[in-house]
């Protein structure tokens, strides 16, 4: 059987150069049943061999028939007598496997380089993912301030113990390896994806953004709040991702603001519904998720309009546009695959 790749050529009408984070996908492999293979096995990774370490625990739990506890749908490890860093580590390790995947497929799936995942196949570029880091740090922190002094009653003092300081190590150590993994699948693997197969920019935006948003449907916010209250907020954030990525051409920025978001919440701020239970600074007593989603949209909009000033962002096509295809090579292996 013959299966054709999708990797068509077509003459540029245009001067204006294109993002090679968008137009080198075309010089690789790019058969659906390439990235079906590459979700699937990475999510097996992650979720299957990566999710031994704590159903070996929830296993060892219920051998005398008794039920798991639970905290807002996930496992209470307080109740369990495991230290709530040890529980952080168990539900992060899955995304180390996961992104150990994604990246090793790369190469034998699409005849191209890990890095051209990232932007296009230049290096990393470690300035831009800590410049956005310590922007959305800095919203974070003031958001969180504005939160405390318009309702301090709805916060308590929850742990200034030593356990902090570990936690703190923790997530500063582990997630941004979380958040490269989900910005890797999402906005970079899959964005590609949809760019060669739709060959404009704002089908990839869209499809990646509410496919991000499924994701998190399990999420044990989404059990308490409800679906089509938790759903927006999760597409909407996967939006902004998607934007930043289109507009800096690369994924590298988006990698930087959804670790430190990540940080921020399990370092200072926790609730019995989040998904990521920590012995955080402060508990919220109640979420109110329309007010916590109005907050996000100026949060995001603040940092969107922060980094087009940084780095003089003006072209607002990259959002619309249709990517303009470089001529390919005219190798029949990069165009048909034998199988």
């Amino acid at each position: 059987m013959i299966i054709m790749e999708v990797n068509e050529t077509s003459i540029v009408p245009e001067a204006r150069s294109e993002s090679p984070f968008l137009t080198v996908p075309f010089k690789g492999k790019n058969a659906f049943w390439r990235y079906f293979v590459g979700i699937i096995v990475s999510f097996l990774a992650a979720n299957l061999i990566g999710g031994l370490p704590l159903a070996a625990i929830l296993i060892t739990e219920s051998l005398d028939g008794s039920p798991v506890p639970q905290k807002g749908g996930m496992p209470d490890f307080e109740a369990m007598g495991i230290d709530l860093n040890v529980g952080f580590l168990l539900n992060v390790f899955p995304f180390l496997l996961g992104l150990v995947a994604i990246i090793a497929l790369i190469k034998p799936l699409h005849a191209r380089k890990f890095s051209t995942v990232v932007n296009g196949g230049s290096k990393i570029r470690w300035n831009r993912m800590l410049v956005a880091a310590l922007v959305w740090a800095v919203i974070s922190v003031l958001w969180m301030i504005y939160s405390l002094k318009s309702d301090p009653g709805n916060f308590r003092l929850n742990n200034t113990s030593n356990s902090l300081i570990i936690l703190a190590v923790l997530a500063l150590t582990l997630i941004p390896f979380q958040a490269a993994y989900e910005e890797i699948l999402f906005r970079g693997y899959l964005m590609q994806g949809f760019a060669v197969w739709a060959r404009n920019r704002w089908v990839p935006i869209i499809f990646t953004s509410v496919l991000f948003g499924l994701m998190h449907g399990l999420n044990p916010e989404v059990k308490q709040y409800g679906f089509m209250t938790m759903m927006p907020q999760y597409i909407f954030f996967g939006m902004v991702f998607a934007v930043l990525t289109m507009f800096d051409d690369g994924i590298e920025m988006a990698i930087g603001a959804h670790a430190a978001n990540n940080i921020f919440l399990s370092i200072l701020v926790t609730n019995d519904n989040m998904a990521l239970q920590t012995p955080a600074m402060y508990e919220q007593i109640e979420i109110y998720p329309w007010k916590e989603f109005g907050g996000l949209v100026v949060m995001s909009l603040i940092f969107l309009a922060t980094m087009a000033l940084i780095y003089r962002w003006k072209d607002i096509r990259k959002l619309y546009a249709r990517i303009m295809i470089p001529e390919a090579t005219t190798d029949l292996s990069d165009s048909v695959d034998a199988g």
